[in-house]
């Protein structure tokens, strides 16, 4: 007899596949995971204000836990270039797309049917 009221979740989910990008000719290597608090952590950060302060926070604290140490660096430096600017918007889309890889979520919608509706 099995007891409803107990679960097993196992060891969880191992991705080991890479992630990685490239943003101004630079290829940036990401963890192949993260822990499922960083990003609830996120979001729980991102609803609690609005101000430049914590988005940039937010930012930051992403970037230091998605990024392996040598490219984390890298991009530091890269977010500091004058010669080189990231736009707001494209943290804004970089950032989307890293979540949308740790949360497993698909960035596009179904494809067309065989009867083409």
């Amino acid at each position: 007899m099995t007891n409803p009221r107990f679960r097993d979740f196992g060891a969880g989910d191992s991705v080991s596949e890479p992630l990685s990008f490239k943003l101004h000719g630079e290829e940036f290597h990401c963890k192949p995971a993260l822990q499922g608090k960083v990003l609830l952590d996120m979001v729980a950060t991102a609803q609690s204000g609005n101000d430049s302060a914590v988005a940039n926070n937010l930012i930051e604290t992403f970037f230091a836990k998605a990024l392996i140490e040598e490219s984390l660096i890298r991009f530091q430096v890269l977010l500091e270039d004058p010669e080189k600017i990231v736009t707001v918007e494209t943290l804004g889309e970089l950032t989307s797309w890293l979540v949308e890889q740790y949360s497993s979520r698909p960035t596009q919608g179904p494809g067309d049917s065989l009867s083409g509706q």
